[in-house]
């Protein structure tokens, strides 16, 4: 969803550097993935197909942090009563 963000902190050896990776349009969403040592962000469209990815060493990786944003259905945290009909 747009706005989806995620954030990273590496750690680049005497500092500590912060990126961002955010979903730019509508229907895009941002995804993560550790594999092989490797900690992996990608922004995907509505289709699966990914436009941009970001890849660290999950050793140097300090702090992985994912911020949807909140969805108007959703804004309270609890999911709307939906009244089932009756048959």
């Amino acid at each position: 969803m747009k706005g989806d963000r995620v954030e990273i902190v590496v750690d680049a050896g005497d500092t500590t550097r912060t990126y961002e990776v955010v979903a730019s349009r509508a229907g895009r969403r941002v995804e993560t993935a550790v594999r092989r040592g490797v900690v992996e962000v990608s922004e995907v469209t509505r289709s699966g197909t990914v436009v941009r990815t970001a890849r660290f060493m999950a050793n140097r990786v300090l702090a992985l942090v994912e911020q949807p944003v909140p969805r108007d259905d959703d804004a309270d945290g609890e999911r709307p009563l939906r009244e089932v009909p009756k048959s």
